[in-house]
């Protein structure tokens, strides 16, 4: 079935997606501006500490490395991006996990839930990644909707066409059991009730 080949290739779309950083957004955070999942997710969890530096620069290295090559750096620097990833992210001055993002909590949580979400598709199917692009989606236009005309530019938050490509994708990465589909749509057609005949013994 067509939903069998989909599933895995929208799933690993999604995964490169988020894990190459590629820019689905722009909300203002406490390193200046963040426009990825992953972005938000490192701010908040190297302001609370509750992951391993080392871990952390896994997590960012190749959606640093992909950037640094999109703008025409040679491989040969690409060592030195490693010695200095929490300086380009600016994540070296930890800020209180509260002081990081005054707004926008529902593109915090929805980035955290986009992030689990890539992982974990690769392994096993599920919704957290299309959950996690709702909520940012609905994060953005919420505080479009109730906008103060007089905020500062720096405050204002954007999201580009590609936000709808990843949420495409989260779709198309979720497993349909069709059988179960079929069984819950089939109408199950109750057999007359034969009337019953006498035996005369």
């Amino acid at each position: 079935m067509a939903s069998s080949w989909i599933q895995p290739k929208a799933a690993l779309l999604f995964f490169c997606l988020i894990l190459l950083q590629v820019p689905l957004f722009r909300v203002p955070c406490n390193t200046g501006s963040c426009t990825t999942p992953l972005q938000v997710t490192m701010v908040q969890v190297a302001a609370s500490g509750i992951m391993p530096e080392i871990m952390m620069k896994v997590l960012l290295y190749p959606g640093a490395v992909a950037h640094h090559l999109y703008r025409g750096e040679s491989v040969s620097s690409l060592l030195s991006v490693w010695n200095n990833l929490m300086q380009e992210y600016k994540l070296k001055d930890n800020t209180p996990p509260e002081q990081s993002f005054k707004f926008r909590l529902e593109v915090v949580a929805g980035s955290y839930f986009a992030v689990g979400g890539a992982v974990v598709s690769l392994i096993k199917p599920g919704r957290m990644s299309l959950f996690g692009i709702l909520l940012i989606t609905w994060g953005l236009i919420k505080d479009d909707l109730f906008d103060n005309p007089g905020k500062e530019p720096s405050h204002l938050v954007h999201a580009d066409l590609l936000l709808f490509v990843a949420l495409v994708l989260a779709v198309l990465s979720i497993r349909y059991d069709m059988n179960k589909v079929k069984r819950m749509t089939t109408p199950i057609a109750k057999p007359l009730s034969s009337s019953k005949k006498s035996k005369i013994n």
